[in-house]
């Protein structure tokens, strides 16, 4: 099937078979190995990207349920070389050690950043609970997301706004 689709703002027109998996679509047909496959029962969230602004396990979801939409990958986060907010504060905050899971958690965080709101640290741990860590205890990882969270809030507030990947092909 026909398959068309935008990822990190750039358009990408495939024949895919109607059973291959997003994340197989993503890893070998674009090539883009940041979203990695772990459980590929949508249960520990290595897989997430943004799709339409909305985390989503995409070892779960057909490349073909992906036409005509927007998927976001780690790999779209950085900007002209610059690491994202999220990506920088996981690096300050030591939130990563072995990194499998951390492209899942930055994508699955990637929509609350973007909403440049402040969040407690109940609330984080919420909001990640569908990621697992095999490495860490959670603490650097939580404090990583406030450090970025708060430095998103802080722009929103100035009326700067939070870095953003770019999106800028159009799907149709």
């Amino acid at each position: 099937m026909k398959t068309r689709v935008v990822v990190n703002g750039e358009m990408y027109e495939r024949d895919v078979e109607p059973r291959m998996l997003m994340s197989d679509f993503i890893r070998h047909e674009l090539g883009l190995t940041g979203t990695n496959v772990g459980c590929e029962h949508g249960v520990c969230g290595s897989c997430t990207v943004v799709l339409d602004g909305e985390p989503v396990r995409s070892c779960t979801m057909l490349a073909v349920q992906a036409d005509g939409r927007r998927i976001t990958t780690v790999e779209g986060l950085s900007n002209d070389g610059e690491m994202h907010g999220l990506q920088r504060a996981f690096t300050a905050c030591h939130g990563l050690q072995c990194g499998f899971c951390t492209p899942g958690f930055l994508m699955t965080l990637l929509p609350v950043y973007n909403e440049g709101k402040r969040l407690e640290s109940e609330e984080i741990r919420e909001v990640i609970s569908g990621n697992l860590c095999r490495c860490t205890g959670y603490q650097q990882i939580v404090e990583s997301v406030q450090m970025a969270l708060d430095e998103a809030a802080d722009l929103a507030e100035s009326g700067e706004g939070p870095d953003r990947p770019s999106d800028d092909a159009d799907v149709s």
